[in-house]
């Protein structure tokens, strides 16, 4: 029984590298289940064993890459001193992640369109939402802002930073708009968070 759950869980995560390869690289529309199954080497029936659909092995495929991305958020604000220096270490990461192939076309291009912009909407609030809150709280307590604002601000700060990250990704040239990008965020922070990017580092 072990053995066959390890296999399982092979053949599951196979497939999903497969999936993730393809989804970044011709978008999910062009991929077909059977250019999954041709890829992968794994029957329709192994395949449909663990998901039942296109639909399926995309949020798979998507949740694998939200995991990927809290770890480099979280990464990215180790180290820095202050609650508002971690705020912007982890925007500015997430907005840097946007030139990354699978992020960019799976995360911000696909699955807006694939799940509906709620549903991406409810997930984007269920894992970074919270994170956010919780910095700008932090920051709050140090008197950076306004206690009864932290809420607000950090729905008001996601959609800013998911919406930078979205122009970067849709750019025709991700690399060179990033560069606006972060200056933009930068004076963004500064207005939202008080004082000169300096400050909180």
């Amino acid at each position: 029984m072990n053995r066959n759950a390890e296999r399982g869980r092979a053949t599951r995560e196979h497939v999903v590298d497969v999936a993730t390869d393809l989804f970044a690289g011709q978008g999910y529309d062009a991929t077909s289940i059977e250019a999954v199954m041709r890829a992968s080497g794994v029957s329709k029936g192994a395949l449909y064993h663990h998901f039942p659909g296109k639909d399926a092995l995309f949020e798979a495929v998507l949740e694998r890459i939200t995991v990927r991305i809290g770890t480099a958020l979280e990464r990215a604000a180790v180290g820095a001193g202050s609650p508002t220096a971690r705020i912007r270490a982890g925007c500015t990461a997430w907005v840097r992640l946007a030139v990354d192939p699978v992020v960019q076309r799976v995360m911000l291009i696909d699955a807006p369109a694939v799940l509906g912009w709620q549903r991406w909407r409810e997930r984007d609030e269920a894992t970074f939402l919270g994170d956010l809150r919780r910095a700008l709280a932090a920051a709050a307590e140090q008197d950076v802002l306004d206690r009864g604002h932290v809420d607000v601000f950090a729905h008001a700060l996601l959609a800013a930073v998911n919406e930078t990250a979205v122009l970067v990704a849709r750019a025709d040239d991700p690399a060179a708009a990033l560069a606006g990008a972060e200056d933009a965020l930068d004076e963004l922070l500064d207005r939202v968070l008080g004082g000169p990017r300096s400050a909180g580092r």
